[in-house]
């Protein structure tokens, strides 16, 4: 893989009607690290990660993944290439098994009308239960996605997108609704993933949690990128405080 960045984000700017609500952002995202983009509500931050899965398009700037420019690209293009996405609230398929849960994460990154994949079911399940056995949830490979708590349902969503082959992981607040000790088992996972080569780009409020476990942070204010570089060094920037505490 290039030394560079996986992501870079320039310039981008995003309107709604007269709302800017990104204006001008940089971004870069090197490969297997684990990134925080966090910032006060309604500072940008879940838009962009919707202009980088494609949900959104930009009205200026750019989006380069891999070295490719995807600004105008469809999100099903960009999943081809790489880029998964959760959201804060799990969606998975409730009545079925957590193993066909993650199978599925495979066969939705491939076209609706590509039916090959029926023909390597037996394969797909045996790399499905490694997955699952990488998020310790292979005990639970044939019980409902129903029957899963809400720390396991986040799990269960981060094990679709690898069996996707994800190459940048979006989150939308991984942390909330789980109490401090599954929250930090949680960072705690998403680091090893980085470890793993896998690259995460994370929104999250919990900065008190999150921050002992990421490699990078990002804080958006008013849709602009107010500070940047080891959480520890952000979270002690001056401008960054007096947004927290304002």
């Amino acid at each position: 893989m290039s030394s560079g960045p996986l992501l870079e984000v320039s310039g981008v700017v995003k309107k709604f009607g007269g709302l800017v609500a990104l204006d001008g952002v940089d971004l870069a995202v090197n490969p297997g690290t684990f990134s925080i983009l966090a910032g006060p509500n309604g500072s940008g931050k879940t838009t962009l990660l919707n202009v980088i899965s494609g949900i959104y398009r930009p009205e200026r700037g750019r989006v380069v993944f891999g070295g490719v420019d995807i600004t105008h690209a469809p999100p099903h293009v960009r999943a081809r290439r790489g880029i998964a996405r959760t959201f804060q609230t799990p969606r998975v398929a409730a009545k079925l098994s957590v193993l066909d849960n993650v199978v599925f994460g495979a066969v939705a990154a491939e076209s609706p009308l590509d039916l090959r994949w029926r023909s390597r079911e037996d394969k797909l399940a045996r790399r499905a239960l490694e997955i699952l056995k990488l998020v310790n949830l292979d005990h639970m490979w044939d019980r409902p996605a129903a029957h899963l708590s809400g720390g396991q349902l986040k799990l269960l969503e981060i094990a679709r997108v690898l069996m996707a082959d994800a190459k940048l992981i979006l989150m939308d607040e991984p942390g909330a609704g789980l109490n401090p000790a599954l929250a930090k088992q949680l960072f705690e996972f998403m680091r090893g993933l980085a470890r793993r080569g896998y690259t995460l780009l994370v929104v999250e409020h919990r900065l008190d949690l999150a921050a002992d476990y990421a490699d990078y942070m990002y804080v958006l204010y008013n849709g602009r990128a107010l500070s940047h570089g080891r959480p520890d060094v952000v979270l002690s920037d001056k401008k960054v405080i007096e947004v927290f505490m304002a």
